[in-house]
């Protein structure tokens, strides 16, 4: 039987009344037209005197460091990404196209729910692949789900590389009565901090394998990026990195002479940051594997020599082929020579550059007789078969140490 009760129908020519949804700003429409792609509308004005709210991508343990950045530097608020969950990668993924790589999708799925959080700005980085084009691109895709009260501080449309004009950029975009001056001096402690991030966690990878008492070294860091965090000045960083070195070192180990070392290269979002790798750090050191990870902001943005790289590996490569490959190369090359047990190589699903580094590091292998496991991302990759090709690795590479 028909329903009586239903909406009387609307009269031709009439406009169309809106859905809740639409009135909420949550479907984006004009009279039954789909909102075009490239946002055409004028943006809310704001006050260009109000603080403001900054959120990042999450992204390993630099949090801290984006903390000081956005209160030292641009003099605005800090608001804290949440921590990413499967429900944010979900909602990333529902916003991206299917063949954008999975990077993108787990930052915008982190923008989405920093704009939920109340943040009004967002900053994007620049890079030498795609990526470069992707502060935009999101931006679009937030806007038009609705997101239209926030603003993007997106690094790509700097080309200078001087910080300087990184500053005076910020102040552009996000704060006008920012100090130039002040504000490279705040760049300057962000700097200095994400390199005892950095150094941190070589220690960190290369001892907590084997620690004698469980959960030992995650106390300290979790110690250590609180200090971070809470720190104001570049001797507050100072002081904070010498005390977490000094508690690292006190810890008791049971560690080998000669214990199985493994190197890690590959694609820069998800060979450093655990959420995207599935913890693998973690899990090789559960093992009890002696890790190092060639990637980190110091190592590849703060104090790579490009030139000096491709030298290095001119017998593999002859040119650059791409964002890291060359550095990855490099890379892998010296853990090779440096007599690792092994090597493991981490990409999304999708990353042209690691892509074609893969047939040069096949060669690499086969030149120094060091394996090499190749471990690809993206969102439907599950623990299960990562922990199973782990172990067999390492159980490969253990044997190998045993016998040689």
């Amino acid at each position: 039987m028909r329903d009586t009760t239903a909406e009387p129908e609307q009269s031709a020519g009439e406009p169309r009344a809106k859905s809740p949804a639409e009135e909420r700003g949550r479907i984006l429409v004009s009279d039954g037209a789909p909102r075009p792609l490239f946002f055409t509308g004028k943006r809310p004005k704001r006050d260009r005197h109000s603080r403001r709210r900054v959120a990042f991508f999450h992204f390993r343990y630099y949090e801290p460091a984006f903390k000081y950045f956005t209160e030292q530097v641009l003099d605005a608020d800090f608001v804290p990404t949440p921590a990413p969950t499967r429900a944010t990668l979900k909602r990333g993924e529902e916003m991206s196209a299917d063949y954008v790589c999975t990077p993108f999708k787990h930052i915008i799925g982190d923008y989405a729910a920093a704009l939920d959080r109340g943040a009004d700005v967002l900053v994007q980085v620049t890079g030498f692949c795609r990526l470069n084009y992707y502060g935009e691109l999101q931006e679009m895709i937030l806007r038009s789900a609705g997101y239209d009260n926030f603003q993007m501080l997106n690094f790509s449309y700097v080309a200078t590389g001087k910080l300087r004009d990184y500053v005076s950029f910020c102040k552009k975009v996000v704060n006008p009565n920012l100090s130039v001056p002040h504000g490279v001096k705040g760049a300057l402690g962000a700097w200095r901090m994400v390199e005892h991030i950095d150094a941190f966690r070589d220690r960190y990878l290369a001892n907590a394998g084997f620690e004698a008492e469980k959960g030992s070294f995650a106390r300290v860091r979790r110690s250590f990026l609180s200090d971070m965090s809470a720190a104001t000045s570049v001797a507050e960083i100072e002081e904070g990195y010498r005390r977490a070195v000094d508690a690292l070192d006190a810890l008791e180990l049971r560690k080998p002479a000669d214990p199985v070392r493994v190197g890690i290269v590959g694609e820069y979002y998800t060979a450093q940051d655990p959420v995207s790798c599935l913890n693998l750090e973690e899990k090789l050191m559960g093992m009890g594997v002696e890790l190092s990870n060639a990637m980190s902001i110091s190592t590849f943005n703060l104090h790579y020599n490009a030139e000096a790289s491709q030298a290095y590996i001119s017998e593999y490569a002859s040119y650059d082929m791409g964002p890291t490959s060359t550095f990855n190369i490099a890379a892998a090359k010296r853990f090779a020579e440096a007599g690792y047990d092994g090597i493991v190589h981490i990409k999304s699903a999708g990353c042209t550059p690691e892509i074609d580094v893969m047939p040069v590091l096949q060669r690499l292998s086969r030149d120094y007789r060091v394996p090499v496991l190749f471990l690809t991302f993206d969102t439907q990759t599950s623990d299960a078969g990562l922990d199973t090709r782990l172990e067999a690795f390492y159980d490969m590479i253990a044997m190998r140490k045993v016998r040689s």
